[in-house]
């Protein structure tokens, strides 16, 4: 072959895959249906908003509801008795001042929150309410029927996640409550549960969308979840403190935000029909970042900062 010809081609096809993944990036619904949700939340409130009331409480479900809130966070743990409760920790020393795992205790013997807990997104704040009580899932969805509900499973139980995907059916709103969990494992149990639920990337999902994003591949691979949910960036060793050594690298966070607060794959996304949730933003000006890069959503410990600072900037819906 002559030499030239080869030159021609090691450019032209090169060229040409560029050319084809970026536009298919701006353009995926050449390729991709979208997805069609039946909920759009730009309000998340985080654990039911820890800010404004005591965190995962049906008073702080109740009042994130009463602000406007579009859609609630939140975790879930079995007792020893089977009841699925709503909490964020498995051991209640944080929020109880009890060290004791949910899994060791019959419901009626759960102890109640202490009356004021630090907001975690929010050193140096704390939330506070009436309500002191665990609430059980079976209520949350009892009382917000109509509700979207994200439901982060933390532990691999197979009796855990087959009581709320039971108790997802129960009450018919397989399509407005969404699964979530950081593992992969946990994830594909959920999913065979209730497949019929929406679900979020989890952490490697995530790290393989960063790649496909990066390599051109992503317009042309076609993806089960409905949502990315992450953090913002800016929000680390500043309103958060986190546990994880590697997340205090001030480095390692800038390197974080570079490669992943990027509009272009959030815009992609919401044009494919899914929805990017970024948190947890607790100021006016973190959740100004997060829209400004292309977030759809934002998850807020503060319902009601939130609900104020989309009045004064309304959101444009969804692409």
């Amino acid at each position: 072959m002559d030499t030239a010809l080869v030159i021609a081609l090691s450019l032209l096809v090169p060229g040409c895959y560029i050319l084809c993944s970026l536009y298919l990036l701006r353009n995926p619904q050449i390729l991709h249906k979208r997805k069609r949700l039946a909920f759009y939340s730009r309000h998340i409130s985080h654990r039911g908003g820890a800010g404004e009331k005591i965190e995962n409480t049906i008073e702080a479900f109740t009042h994130a509801v009463a602000t406007g809130t579009e859609m609630l966070e939140l975790d879930c743990h079995l007792t020893q008795d089977g009841y699925v409760v709503v909490s964020h920790d498995k051991n209640l020393q944080r929020q109880t001042g009890y060290n004791v795992d949910i899994s060791s205790l019959k419901y009626q013997d759960l102890p109640l929150y202490k009356d004021k807990l630090e907001v975690t997104f929010y050193i140096g704040h704390y939330g506070t309410g009436q309500d002191r009580k665990l609430s059980l899932l079976e209520d949350v969805f009892k009382k917000f029927p109509k509700m979207p509900i994200n439901i982060e499973v933390k532990e691999n139980n197979d009796v855990l996640i087959g009581k709320v995907s039971s108790l997802v059916k129960k009450y018919d709103r397989e399509n407005i409550t969404v699964w979530a969990t950081e593992d992969s494992n946990i994830m594909a149990k959920c999913r065979k549960q209730c497949p019929s639920m929406p679900y979020s990337f989890t952490m490697m999902r995530g790290i393989l969308l960063l790649v496909l994003f990066y390599t051109g591949l992503l317009p042309f691979v076609p993806l089960g979840e409905s949502l990315l949910q992450f953090y913002l960036p800016r929000v680390i060793n500043r309103t958060y403190i986190p546990e994880e050594s590697y997340l205090k690298n001030r480095f390692v966070v800038f390197l974080m935000e570079k490669l992943t607060m990027r509009k272009s794959l959030f815009d992609h996304l919401a044009k494919r029909g899914m929805q990017v949730q970024l948190f947890v933003c607790n100021e006016e000006s973190d959740m100004e970042a997060a829209f400004s890069v292309g977030a759809t959503g934002v998850m807020s410990d503060y319902p009601t900062v939130l609900s104020n600072y989309l009045r004064k900037h309304p959101v444009p819906p969804s692409i």
